[in-house]
């Protein structure tokens, strides 16, 4: 993973469930039981709207018989009432953001929703891709919209109630670092020289006078490179770790060490890659001093988003700690609830058959069994 994809995953990490559940769908009558789940300060969310969710998520993991649906609970040391109460509590979350967000006047701008949407667009060929992959998802664009609508409302009312973060300590941005040490160590540094498509002779002969001394290769850059940005610099595009490089170049550049030089075409033209540095961590660092400065003011900028983020989520807390939260009771005939105790998984029955042949073990060995496996929530399940 590059540094440059830690940083956004780290600002939306704390939104992802909240957005995951809004592609479940948002409607409050879907034909199952009707009633109310729970209310946050007075608003309802509707009972229907949790079942569908659970139902969505079987759907779409193939649950949907009782028997695998059982199997599924039991493996993950779940049963129906917990499983409701999580995904409640998704929704709690995402109802208090929105009210956070009315008292605190933020608005997003329709504007902010279409860019997003958009740039999620231009990952599918077509508007039919598109629209199939919605479809395949189980959400209408509408839907994914809402999704994206409470993601960025989310991130403004994060910068609003969490103003300043204090990123000067070193002694914490060390230990931040040290702790992603093996995604920085090996990183390659670089300069290139971009040409046309087509221009293969004249990318043939710069190499040629490159490696026989006749030519500098910064002189090269502002001679010949049509990357006007970095020929300024001598050709440097800097760490490939903190910087988002085609495939193409990036494979190329894995290809070769300190001081080679290499050719390479991708969309953009032929590129002349020289490896200019690599970073050798060896031990634990106890000085930022071992990290170039560019990779430390990089990380510093995600140290920041990783703090702001856990003060909001304190912020949240408390938050939720002073509002009305009712949850009411699970009904008895939404369709996810069932009687765990009627039903028995090949592991149990597996559990039972040794207790048989060992004469050691009792019949409920299998489920005790099952009882110490680790939690697998739904939200992370399904993402």
């Amino acid at each position: 993973m590059k540094l440059k994809t830690m940083l956004s995953k780290v600002s939306v990490f704390a939104l992802a469930a909240v957005c995951c559940l809004s592609l479940a769908g948002c409607g409050s009558k879907y034909g199952y039981t009707g009633g109310t789940a729970a209310t946050v300060n007075g608003t309802p969310i509707e009972e229907d709207t949790v079942t569908k969710y659970i139902e969505d998520f079987r759907t779409s993991s193939n649950l949907t018989s009782d028997e695998d649906w059982a199997a599924w609970l039991k493996e993950s040391d779940q049963d129906p009432a917990s499983i409701r109460e999580q995904v409640i509590n998704y929704y709690i979350q995402q109802e208090l953001v929105r009210q956070a967000a009315d008292e605190n006047e933020i608005v997003v701008e329709q504007s902010a929703i279409d860019e997003q949407v958009d740039a999620m667009k231009k990952n599918y060929n077509s508007d039919k891709a598109w629209q199939d992959a919605l479809a395949q998802s189980g959400v209408t664009e509408d839907q994914y919209r809402e999704s994206i609508e409470i993601g960025l409302t989310s991130r403004q009312l994060q910068e609003a109630v969490v103003q300043e973060v204090d990123t000067s300590d070193d002694a914490g941005l060390l230990a931040f670092m040290n702790e992603y040490k093996d995604m920085i160590n090996g990183s390659k540094r670089s300069s290139h020289i971009l040409l046309e498509a087509g221009d293969e002779a004249k990318a043939e002969e710069i190499v040629t006078q490159l490696t026989s001394g006749q030519l500098d290769f910064a002189t090269a850059a502002q001679m010949y490179s049509t990357d006007t940005g970095s020929a300024r610099n001598g050709g440097d595009v800097g760490w490939n770790t903190i910087n988002n490089f085609v495939d193409a170049y990036n494979n190329a550049l894995d290809s070769i060490d300190l001081g080679q030089i290499t050719l390479t075409v991708s969309d953009y033209g032929i590129h002349i890659i020289l490896c200019t540095d690599v970073l050798n961590i060896e031990g634990e660092p106890t000085s930022l001093d071992a990290y170039p400065e560019e990779i430390v003011e990089y990380m510093r900028t995600i140290y920041g988003s990783q703090k702001q983020s856990e003060g909001f989520q304190e912020w949240l807390e408390h938050y939720q700690e002073e509002s009305d939260i009712v949850i009411n009771e699970m009904p008895s005939n939404v369709p996810y609830n069932i009687d765990l105790s009627q039903f028995n998984t090949d592991s149990e029955e597996g559990s039972e058959e040794g207790s048989d042949d060992e004469g050691s073990e009792s019949e409920d060995s299998g489920s005790s069994s099952n009882e110490q496996q680790n939690l697998s929530a739904i939200g992370n399940d399904n993402n």
